[in-house]
């Protein structure tokens, strides 16, 4: 006999709303919604790369949106660390205009 709650889906809770995914960027340590945070992922080949689908498989981090999150996720090798590799200069570069697309859209 199955119970109310099982028959639920697993992305809606009980009042039959979505559930949002939270994730804590790793510079700022401050818990956001999934698709405010940029995903950053370290692939099975060791290249690290932006994920825009969120969906890549691999080792991934979020961060925030924001430039003080991004440089100080750099700046003390956050990033790295939570990817366990290092981070190439073509990501920051890549990262640093993110920031100021994301500046100009607010």
């Amino acid at each position: 006999m199955r119970t109310n709650r099982q028959s639920l889906s697993p992305r809606s809770n009980e009042t039959g709303e979505s559930k949002v995914s939270i994730r804590t960027c790793v510079a700022c340590r401050e818990p956001a919604e999934k698709m405010s945070l940029v995903r950053i992922v370290r692939r099975a080949d060791g290249e690290v790369c932006v994920d825009a689908s969120g969906k890549m498989p691999g080792r991934g981090a979020y961060v925030c949106a924001k430039k003080e999150c991004i440089d100080l996720a750099i700046k003390h090798k956050r990033l790295g660390r939570a990817l366990r590799g290092e981070i190439p200069e073509s990501l920051i570069r890549e990262l640093e205009a993110i920031v100021v697309n994301n500046d100009a859209e607010h």
